[in-house]
């Protein structure tokens, strides 16, 4: 059974994720861990549940899910993982700092691995995720989605009653809608993580989000 423990940072509110299961293996997700406390309030829950961290994942490159990413390299010898139709988020984290959320970045963020591609599994103790491209938000926004826990990871693609911006580089609404579309042949009862806000499930978006449809 996976434990799902939710962690909001950042001026944005945004959720990190770590995900374990009974063998003490997990991955982190999304690790906009801004401060020095939101970051050592992760990597304290991470060796105080004596857990083992076998992946770094992004479900897209925009900063504000990468803030804690060196912290996590230093603790954990993680690099980030993201789609490469990202990567040009990911190559310069001081710009995108600057000019996205006026802030200046204490430490060098990793660019990362550019490795997650569609249907790529993803294994850690005794569960795997899918990775379901869900380009939109940005062009290589991706969701995790475990089909024996019925849990999805969304970023910023769906949230609770809405759905991502498509006004940055890479948005597109028409592409977010298609991927809209391909969630929506989930199991109404998979449960929705989302990147903001609380979490949804499958069935209540297509209930109550405008966006949302079969």
């Amino acid at each position: 059974m996976l434990k799902i423990q939710t962690f909001e940072v950042n001026p944005l509110q945004e959720n990190c994720y770590v995900v374990s299961d009974d063998t003490k293996e997990c991955v982190i997700i999304d690790c906009g861990a801004f401060t020095e406390s939101e970051q050592n309030t992760v990597i304290d829950y991470i060796k105080d549940n004596g857990l083992t961290p076998i992946h770094n994942l992004g479900t897209h490159g925009h900063l504000d899910h990468h803030l804690g990413d060196a912290a996590i390299l230093k603790a954990f010898k993680l690099l980030p993982e993201v789609d490469e139709c990202d990567g040009v988020f990911m190559e310069n984290p001081e710009q995108a700092a600057s000019q996205m959320l006026g802030i200046t970045l204490n430490d060098r963020l990793p660019a990362g691995k550019l490795n997650l591609t569609e249907n790529k599994e993803i294994s850690f103790g005794a569960h795997t995720f899918r990775i379901i491209r869900t380009p939109g938000h940005s062009g290589g926004s991706v969701s995790f989605y475990c089909a024996e826990e019925n849990v999805l990871f969304t970023g910023d693609t769906l949230f609770k009653g809405s759905i991502g911006r498509t006004d940055f580089p890479g948005g597109s609404m028409f592409q977010i809608i298609g991927s809209l579309r391909e969630l929506a042949q989930l199991p109404d009862s998979t449960v929705v993580y989302p990147g903001h806000g609380p979490k949804t499930t499958i069935g209540f978006e297509l209930a109550h989000n405008p966006y949302m449809d079969r």
